[in-house]
C-alpha cells in the first residue's frame, strides 16, 4: 500500500459511517462512505480545498460503456496545473447481470441502502441507456478540458490521491470473457437473461469487503472452515485517458494509445502518466476504480470499487523540454523508480513486441541509447509484465528502472 486509505475529507464532503458486512464471520472495520459532495461541478470552496475543482459522477457528467470522442462536450474546463477531484462509480454491483439495482444487489450482502452510494442509485434509476451485450461495462466520468490544449501537445496527469468511496468491492467472471472463456463460469447461461432475470446470465460476482489490519488494508474472501483469504490492496484507476480523434463512440473496453482501460497496476498514487493530446482541450476522463489487481486480471475484473480520485492536470505544449524524450505518441507512465512503457494489440505476442519496440524508442529518445544497446539492456534488466489479457486489446508494460541510468544525461 502506498497510503493509509484514511477518509478523504475537505469542505463540503458528505460522510456516512459504516461497519461493513462480514465474510465468513470476519468483520470489516468502520469506514466513512464518500457520498457525493453537495455542490455543483466547479471550484471547491473552503480553506482545505483552495484551488481544487470537483466533478461529481452524475447522469450529466458520466457516460456508460463508451469513451468521450472529439465531439464530447467537456463537463468542466480548468487551467493547466489545476487539481481536479473526480468521483467515479464502479460498474460492479450495478450491471444488468446484477439486476441494475445496487440497493438490492448489495443488500443481499448485508449493505443497507444508506451505505450504497447515492450517485450509483441515481444512475441506475435514470433512463441512461446501457446495452449489456454490446456496450462496455464502465461508468466513465468526464471529460474535463484543459484550457489551450491542442493536438500535438502532451497532457501530464499526476495521481495525487485515491480514496475508496465504499468499504467493499466486487470481482466478476462472465461468460465469454476472462482468461478462461468457455471454462468459467461453470454455470451455463440461459435464454431470457436481463436485468429482470439476472440469474439467467450464469455469471459470477464475488462480493469482497475491505478492512484495515496491522499490516495495512486488505480484501477479504471466504476460505474453507470459516478462514478468510486476505490479500493486500493497491488502489489505482483502471481507466484514464484523453479523447481519441474520432467521431465514433469508442467502447470503454479496449485500451488505446491515448489511454482508456489500460489496467496497469503500477499507475496508482504518486504515479504520473503522459498522454498525447489528439483533440482541442485534451478531454481527460477516468473511471473503473480498482482496489487491487494482479497482472493479467485473469477472472475478467480486478477488485472493482468506486473511487474518489484527485489529479493534477498540466499541459505540456509541443516541443516542451518537460516532455520525456521530446515526444509522446502513446501513453507513458512514470513512478518514483520506473518508467512504464506500454504495448497494445489483440494478440498477446504482438503486444509484447509492441512494448519492446516502444521501450527501445523511449530509451533512444530520452537517454540517447543506441537501439542495439537498448534492446540488450531490456533483455537483461527490464521486466515486461502482462497488464491484462481480458480487454479485447491485450496489454504488456515494461518497467525500466531509473537508477540504472543515473550516470546518463537525458537528452534535451
Amino acid at each position: 500500500m502506498q497510503r493509509s486509505l484514511c477518509a478523504f475529507t475537505f469542505a463540503g464532503l458528505a460522510l456516512t459511517s459504516l461497519s461493513a458486512p462480514a465474510v465468513d464471520g470476519v468483520p470489516a472495520d468502520n469506514f466513512e462512505i464518500l457520498q457525493p459532495i453537495t455542490q455543483t461541478p466547479g471550484a471547491l470552496s473552503g480553506e482545505t480545498a483552495a484551488g481544487r475543482y470537483y466533478v461529481p459522477a452524475t447522469v450529466n457528467t458520466s457516460r456508460w460503456g463508451h469513451l468521450p470522442n472529439r465531439q464530447a462536450e467537456p463537463v468542466l474546463t480548468v487551467p493547466s496545473g489545476a487539481t481536479v477531484v473526480i468521483d467515479t462509480i464502479s460498474h460492479e454491483g450495478i450491471l444488468e447481470d446484477q439486476g441494475r439495482d445496487p440497493v438490492a444487489w448489495f443488500g443481499e450482502h448485508g449493505v443497507a441502502r444508506e451505505q450504497v452510494l447515492s450517485d450509483a442509485i441515481a444512475l441506475t434509476d435514470s433512463d441512461i441507456k446501457h446495452d449489456f451485450k454490446h456496450d462496455g461495462p464502465h461508468v466513465v466520468t468526464g471529460p474535463v478540458a484543459v484550457a489551450d490544449a491542442e493536438p500535438g501537445d502532451v497532457l501530464k496527469v499526476e495521481v495525487l490521491d485515491l480514496a475508496p468511496r465504499v468499504p467493499y468491492g466486487v470481482v466478476s467472471n462472465r461468460h465469454g470473457k476472462g482468461a478462461l472463456p468457455g471454462e468459467y463460469p461453470i454455470t451455463p447461461a440461459q435464454d431470457g437473461a436481463s436485468a429482470e432475470h439476472p440469474e439467467r446470465y450464469g455469471n459470477v460476482s464475488i462480493y469482497t469487503p475491505i478492512k484495515e489490519t496491522d499490516d495495512g488494508w486488505v480484501g477479504l474472501m471466504s476460505g474453507p472452515n470459516d478462514a478468510p483469504v486476505e490479500f493486500p490492496l493497491n488502489p489505482f484507476m483502471g481507466l484514464m485517458g484523453v479523447a481519441p480523434n474520432t467521431d465514433e463512440s469508442p467502447s470503454s473496453v479496449p485500451p488505446l494509445a491515448v489511454g482508456g482501460n489500460a489496467d496497469i497496476n503500477e499507475l496508482g498514487e504518486a504515479a504520473t502518466i503522459y498522454y498525447p493530446v489528439k483533440v482541442p482541450g485534451a478531454l481527460f476522463y477516468t473511471g473503473d476504480g480498482h482496489f487491487a489487481q494482479g497482472d493479467g486480471e485473469v477472472a475478467l475484473t480486478a477488485l472493482e470499487g468506486s473511487m474518489r480520485a484527485t489529479f493534477r492536470l498540466t499541459l505540456l505544449e509541443a516541443g516542451s523540454p518537460e516532455i520525456p524524450g521530446g515526444q509522446i505518441n502513446r501513453m507513458l507512465g512514470e513512478t518514483d523508480t520506473h518508467w512504464v512503457t506500454v504495448g497494445l494489440d489483440p494478440s498477446l505476442d504482438e503486444a509484447m513486441k509492441d512494448a519492446t519496440r516502444e521501450s527501445i524508442r523511449f530509451l533512444h529518445d530520452y537517454y540517447g541509447i543506441d537501439q542495439a544497446t537498448a534492446l540488450a539492456y531490456l533483455s537483461v534488466a527490464t521486466d515486461f509484465e502482462v497488464s491484462q489479457v481480458v480487454d479485447a486489446t491485450k496489454g504488456v508494460h515494461g518497467l525500466i528502472r531509473k537508477d540504472d541510468f543515473a550516470a546518463v544525461t537525458a537528452e534535451d
